[in-house]
């Protein structure tokens, strides 16, 4: 690789990406004594890159914000729920960051290119997975076990919630573990009452108060700062990994090449050990790009499975009104987010499918994520509160669902555009459907009315319908393009395609993201999924990285690697 410029220096270990993997995988790395180097393609933040909403510009939808942005190249980033103009600069631009998909499966990839990725953008929901996730096949509810259980997890999911510092309460909820709370979560007078009108229905069904890290306003998200603060920590922005290099005689990775985002020069860091946490889609596509004569599939490929089993959940989002008088309780302040605003709601656990009860149609299940009376809380006499749920759906892993390289287009640097392909299977869309309907049967179960839901099904409407008050042309343009919102994709929880095994011959990765074939290469974020789940990933990726990295310290410490 003569025409790359050697630094000359080798770091302990390389990591790639900045987001929920990679600095939770910087942060323990460096506090075990190791010299890091991470590679992030986007850029550094500055101050005034984080700040609060313009007032009159919290949670309403920002329709001609996402026009002027897809009309400047954000035609998928202006899709996503909480996009805005105050936001829109922490989202890539489509036109400079391309990708492929199969003619009628649509799917919709969120990203930010920046030091933290997409943690500044992400809702901070943070909630812990269950045996239900991670031994589904052995409950009985199809897919497949994970090379770990709850067990193996639960000391690095507190280990990650006493640094954050979460908020929330104790449920009891079996299909989302108790965490370590730093502070209560309260529920809104609106959704207190939801609970109680859905929980006196349904007593198998939970409703409670979301888990969730508040954010501080920092640029730098916080697991950085504890890494940089070590001073074992180098940190590389505005590069562009494009290959991990390898030996040839080993096969063992030697570290990573990149570009340089601004001036295109291209660079060789050299390093013992490389983690690869750069969001799923882009992992993948490097791992399937670092193919050579001795990995000819991409690298740690002699499964032939790298790249198959892509996931992301299922979604469908449902508007509706809940009538002031169920209110229960006093008024409670809501937290603030310094970039969308009012933040906070309920959250429904998973409850299809668990103990002895079995969906005939579909395996699996889904959670519920929204807020009742949240962003339209000063409309002090209005008789009714905005309802806003989004459901997310667990899907299988099907072997057709993938990321791939496209064999004829390549970006700025050279590197060939992923081509994700993420389609739905009969038991999903039987799932979606009965998702749609319980919800709309907890809303109605309260006194309260569904106007409209969309999902990858399409658009469905009750009562006043999509956007009643709309002028005619608006309304008309909101109906051809909300439904393009809620495709695949839209849950923002991709995963998958590097799956975790305990076997080589059908997976990437042992049960510490450790690739079989390269012993000296992680993959920590969530293409080391073997299942998708229905809770946020986000939680469980901090926790799984941590977990790994902490395994490969000691593989190095002790001379094993």
């Amino acid at each position: 690789m003569s025409e790359y410029t050697n630094s000359g220096q080798t770091f302990d270990v390389i990591v790639v990406g900045s987001g929920a993997a990679g600095s939770f995988a910087a942060k323990e790395l460096t506090e075990q004594g190791l010299s890091i180097l991470l590679i992030e393609a986007g850029r550094s933040l500055e101050k005034k890159d984080i700040g609060s909403p313009p007032k009159g510009k919290r949670g309403n939808m920002q329709l001609l914000p996402r026009i002027r942005a897809t009309l400047s190249g954000q035609h998928i980033q202006a899709r996503v729920a909480f996009f805005s103009e105050h936001v829109r600069h922490l989202f890539v631009n489509d036109w400079k960051h391309g990708y492929t998909t199969p003619k009628g499966a649509p799917f919709i990839w969120i990203r930010g290119r920046q030091i933290g990725g997409r943690l500044h953008t992400f809702g901070r929901v943070l909630f812990r997975w269950s045996d239900y996730d991670f031994r589904g096949a052995s409950k009985g509810t199809n897919g497949l076990d994970w090379p770990i259980c709850y067990a193996d997890l639960a000391p690095w999911y507190e280990k990650v919630e006493r640094f954050l510092g979460i908020a929330g309460n104790m449920d009891g909820v079996e299909t989302a573990p108790d965490g370590v709370m730093a502070e209560p979560t309260p529920l809104t007078p609106e959704e207190s009452s939801f609970r109680t009108a859905v929980q006196a229905r349904w007593p198998e069904r939970h409703v409670v108060a979301w888990r969730f890290n508040p954010h501080d306003g920092g640029r730098v998200p916080r697991a950085l700062r504890a890494a940089l603060e070590t001073g074992r920590l180098t940190l590389q922005s505005d590069s562009i990994a494009t290959i991990v290099t390898t030996d040839l005689a080993t096969g063992r990775a030697t570290g990573v090449a990149y570009t340089d985002r601004t001036t295109g020069t291209q660079h060789l860091a050299q390093s013992r050990a490389v983690v690869i946490c750069a969001s799923p889609i882009e992992s993948l596509r490097l791992l399937l790009n670092s193919r050579n004569a001795r990995h000819p599939d991409g690298l740690a490929n002699s499964s032939g499975v790298l790249g198959r089993y892509f996931m992301d959940q299922c979604p469908s989002l449902m508007f509706g009104q809940w009538p002031v008088a169920r209110r229960e309780g006093p008024n409670v302040a809501p937290p603030v987010h310094p970039l969308f605003g009012t933040t906070g709601g309920l959250y429904v656990p998973r409850y299809q499918n668990i103990d002895n009860t079995r969906n005939p149609l579909f395996p699996k299940g889904y959670t519920y994520q929204g807020s009742i009376g949240r962003h339209d809380i000063t409309q002090t006499n209005a008789p009714t509160r905005s309802v806003t749920i989004m459901a997310f759906g667990e899907m299988l892993p099907y072997a057709d669902n993938s990321v791939t390289l496209d064999p004829r287009q390549r970006d700025r640097w050279g590197v060939p555009l992923p081509h994700i392909r993420c389609t739905l299977h009969p038991v999903e869309r039987a799932m979606l459907q009965q998702q749609i309907s319980d919800c709309a049967d907890m809303i109605e179960a309260g006194g309260g009315k569904v106007d409209f839901w969309v999902s990858p099904l399409g658009l469905g409407e009750k009562r006043n319908g999509f956007f009643p008050d709309a002028l005619p042309p608006i309304r008309w343009f909101l109906r051809k393009m909300f439904p393009k919102s809620m495709v695949m994709g839209a849950a923002i929880h991709e995963s998958g395609g590097a799956r975790m095994g305990n076997n080589p011959a059908t997976s990437v990765l042992n049960s510490y993201c450790q690739a079989w074939d390269v012993p000296n290469l992680y993959v920590t974020d969530a293409s080391c999924f073997p299942t998708g789940g229905s809770l946020g990933t986000t939680l469980t990726v901090m926790a799984l990285s941590t977990r790994a990295c902490n395994h490969l310290a000691t593989e190095l410490k002790a001379g094993r690697l």
